[in-house]
């Protein structure tokens, strides 16, 4: 098992090499800083006495990004959701996001985003740590501002998130080494045209950083993220972003 786990490090730490070493003369590199808050719970408070309630879960998650070199903003979040939990590892979850995006991610000015979205999450706890995955199929929708080839105002999109925490007890028992990597599939929009960027590989975000329980209900995590943004069929160069993240994780 810890071979496998080894493995995934590396795969991650090579996705990082890889994006870094794709960056050549057509890429534009950035530093952004990110800031995350996600909120999880269930509606067992609702009725004690009915635990199916509890297998009912909601999701909000609001994030600020700032870019061109973290002088102005570029893209917001708000996305809540609602899921039901299948098991006490695997969640099924639908809900709607609202992604305002300005420069860098835009050549100029800025455009509003509005996503439906579809995920299954998996999670479970083994001596080594915690692993996670998130499968999560988006259908996005864009208002006249946002540069869509061929006057297209929809796209659909895949993505596929794996995470590993490691605890680090022999620093404290709190603290976690975190990686994690999430590949995004752009796919054929609606009228059967390229969307927002190209169709099929469109980004990868490879995460490093540490993590710290703070109590039961928060946790908090800090690192470096790659962002690299593929732009083959654009008169655009693709970007390489350098991410300092931080995430506030709350679970009720």
């Amino acid at each position: 098992m810890f071979k496998k786990i080894n493995k995934f490090i590396a795969l991650t730490a090579l996705g990082l090499v890889f994006s870094s070493s794709v960056a050549a003369e057509n890429t534009v590199d950035d530093f952004q800083v990110w800031g995350n808050i996600t909120a999880l719970g269930n509606f067992g408070a609702i009725n004690p006495n009915n635990p199916d309630l509890k297998k009912f879960r909601w999701w909000m998650e609001g994030q600020g990004r700032f870019g061109n070199d973290a002088s102005q903003f570029t893209q917001s979040l708000i996305r809540p959701g609602l899921g039901y939990a299948i098991t006490d590892k695997v969640v099924v979850w639908a809900g709607y996001a609202w992604a305002p995006t300005c420069e860098p991610i835009n050549r100029s000015g800025c455009f509003d985003e509005h996503r439906i979205w579809q995920q299954v999450t998996w999670a479970d706890n083994f001596s080594f740590g915690r692993l996670s995955a998130r499968s999560r199929f988006e259908e996005r929708f864009f208002n006249s501002q946002a540069p869509l080839p061929g006057n297209n105002d929809s796209a659909y999109r895949f993505r596929q998130l794996i995470k590993l925490a490691v605890p680090i007890p022999a620093i404290d028992p709190n603290l976690s080494f975190i990686v994690q990597d999430e590949l995004f599939i752009a796919m054929t929009t609606i009228d059967n045209n390229p969307g927002f960027i190209s169709h099929g590989f469109d980004q990868n975000r490879g995460f490093v950083g540490l993590g710290y329980k703070v109590n039961q209900y928060a946790n908090v995590e800090l690192g470096y993220m790659n962002q690299y943004i593929n732009r083959p069929h654009s008169t655009r160069p693709d970007q390489m972003m350098h991410i300092l993240g931080a995430n506030l994780f709350l679970n009720f």
